[in-house]
């Protein structure tokens, strides 16, 4: 281990540390609270929530089932709350109470009442909470929750039932406040912040809380969210799931006649234009650094609220990111470093991985990480060899925490060591867009520089690349693992079939569209790959692989041509190097 990752390791440990002593010092200011936990005797206002409600599980849920992260639990006439949960993320969408929206969306006598049990049900029996009912982003949740959907479990509720919701709602966000000082930083952090402000405004007698709160939502806003509208993990997802909860706090300031913060505004006016740029022609995500499948209609709904409307910009360079399109075709690249470790828990080692679509149809793509279940496929899912880049002598352009105390102690695996420099440089041609971008994550550990060239047609029909391996200015190759990986992961709807010569791979797109990779100079290999994105759980797929050695062949040329687009093209150019026909 090097120095410089012996000191980032340090560093995270010494605020975990700080953090567990600041939270173990408030809790006697938070048990002293208690003695006086300031009057609120009605709901002033509910938030909207804009996540899809399904009013078909109302009645599953009625029926005593669950269904939650892929899981299903049966209460059989026991209280849900005491059934041993069958996974961590079942657990945590039951204790988020986020499904209090489909009973609000069935809007029945029956479903009301039923949520009236179920919420009486928890905020009765406090003594049988469970850990992960505590943790700070779970609580976060509970709170909007309980404060989104207090019309449903409130309309028909008696004065009774009413003053002990609010009791038990005051005491959720009294823990929510003393708690946040041990919360692991970025969306986390913020989305505690987000309750605390919908608390202050929400509930009658908060008007005090509402300048503090307004502040430390601003601090967190201008602190994580980049001034491209990136935020600071470099995670899409944390766009999407910020979004859901910011517009209806822009929207909550308003209804209480209350000028919402300008970093507020500034941050969701920022964080719009990035759901384009993220976007493919089938309105799916790009997958990076975490991102698993995005619910179409959660999208439309966010989309809905941008003004613009307008094309998606370019590049993105605090976030680290870069998009070429040429007519139907669209090319999505990872040119940043990874995130600062505090936030890296999630953050994968993608850095020049990249993403093709044309249309509606993904062509090229990373592996993603899975909705659920993540733990099983973590290490594999945030490894460069999951990503459409290069990789050498199998090893990650990051390294990770990986012993287990200590992912226990820093609460995740974040990033100790990856590339520190990540340049690009981008210009227009006759012939299409150029960008050259470059990392040195290889260096240290191999003493050689991944670069990675690209072009895209200006009419779409193809993309050209070239990546290479080879030392600094003025330095030599000094290591003896000279073995490299170029890999292509397909999506899992395109039907890949090498061709005879091995130098190739014809792909048909599920609109029937026909493209060829070509690597004419090296072998091509046709191998199992996995889609972990697909929103019914991991998907079987396959990835384009090319295998070489740095000393022969330190460089790999190869394109993607539509070749139902322009066969006459293609065959020229094999001519020209003097290859065989590809048989089509």
């Amino acid at each position: 281990m090097s120095v410089a990752q012996r000191r980032r390791i340090s560093t995270l440990i010494v605020g975990r540390f700080a953090r567990n002593v600041m939270s173990r010092a408030s809790g006697g200011s938070m048990a002293l609270s208690r003695l006086w936990p300031g009057r609120t005797d009605r709901l002033t206002i509910a938030p909207h929530d804009l996540r899809t409600a399904d009013a078909t599980r109302a009645a599953e849920i009625y029926a005593g089932r669950f269904v939650f992260a892929g899981k299903i639990v049966t209460c059989h006439g026991r209280s849900i709350f005491d059934l041993e949960p069958p996974s961590e993320d079942w657990e945590v969408a039951l204790l988020g109470f986020g499904w209090l929206r489909h009973l609000r969306a069935a809007d029945t006598a029956l479903t009301r009442a039923n949520a009236r049990s179920l919420v009486d049900d928890w905020i009765s029996y406090p003594s049988r909470r469970r850990p992960a009912g505590r943790r700070a982003d779970v609580l976060a949740r509970r709170v909007i929750s309980l404060l989104s959907q207090a019309p449903l479990v409130l309309g028909d509720a008696d004065s009774k039932f009413y003053r002990r919701y609010l009791r038990g709602l005051t005491r959720e966000i009294r823990t929510l406040r003393y708690t946040m000082l041990d919360i692991p930083d970025g969306v986390a952090r913020l989305q505690v912040v987000i309750a605390l402000c919908y608390a202050s405004l929400c509930l009658a007698n908060q008007a005090r809380y509402v300048r503090a709160a307004s502040r430390r939502l601003s601090d967190e806003l201008q602190r994580q969210i980049l001034p491209d509208g990136g935020h600071i993990s470099r995670n899409p997802g944390a766009l999407i799931e910020l979004l859901t909860d910011l517009l209806p706090l822009r929207q909550t300031f308003a209804a209480r006649n209350i000028a919402p913060p300008p970093a507020l505004l500034n941050a969701i006016d920022r964080m719009m234009p990035m759901l384009r740029f993220f976007r493919h022609g089938d309105g799916s995500f790009a997958l990076f650094n975490g991102m698993s499948s995005a619910p179409s209609d959660q999208l439309a709904t966010l989309l809905a609220y941008d003004d613009t409307h307008g094309t998606p910009m370019a590049s993105m360079p605090h976030t680290g990111f870069q998009r070429l399109d040429a007519d139907a075709m669209t090319v999505i690249v990872d040119t940043g470093a990874p995130p600062p470790p505090g936030v890296s828990q999630e953050a994968h080692a993608g850095c020049l991985s990249f993403e093709l679509s044309s249309g509606t149809s993904r062509i090229v793509i990373n592996c993603g990480m899975p909705s659920t279940g993540r733990d099983n496929w973590r290490a594999f899912a945030r490894s460069t060899a999951a990503h459409s880049t290069l990789t050498l002598h199998d090893t990650s352009s990051c390294q990770f925490v990986e012993l287990s105390a200590m992912k226990r102690l820093l609460q995740g695996a974040p990033i100790v060591s990856g590339p520190a420099h990540v340049e690009n440089y981008r210009e227009a041609a006759a012939d299409g867009e150029h960008l050259t971008a470059s990392h040195d994550g290889y260096l240290e550990r191999f003493g050689v520089v991944h670069r990675r060239q690209l072009m895209v047609a200006r009419d779409g029909s193809r993309l050209d690349g070239e990546d290479t391996l080879s030392p600094p200015p003025g330095a030599r190759s000094r290591s003896t693992e000279t073995d490299y990986a170029l890999r292509f992961h397909l999506h899992p709807a395109v039907k890949a079939s090498r061709l005879g010569d091995a130098r190739g791979v014809m792909l048909v797109l599920p609109n029937r569209d026909v493209w060829t990779f070509e690597a004419l100079d090296d072998k091509v290999e046709l191998e199992e790959s996995v889609f972990l994105a697909g929103s019914d759980g991991p998907r079987r797929t396959a990835q384009i692989v090319i295998r070489q050695d740095l000393r022969s062949a330190p460089s790999i040329r190869w394109s993607f041509v539509r070749a139902t687009a322009s066969p006459s093209a293609a065959a020229t150019r094999r001519d020209a190097r003097r290859e065989p026909e590809l048989p089509l």
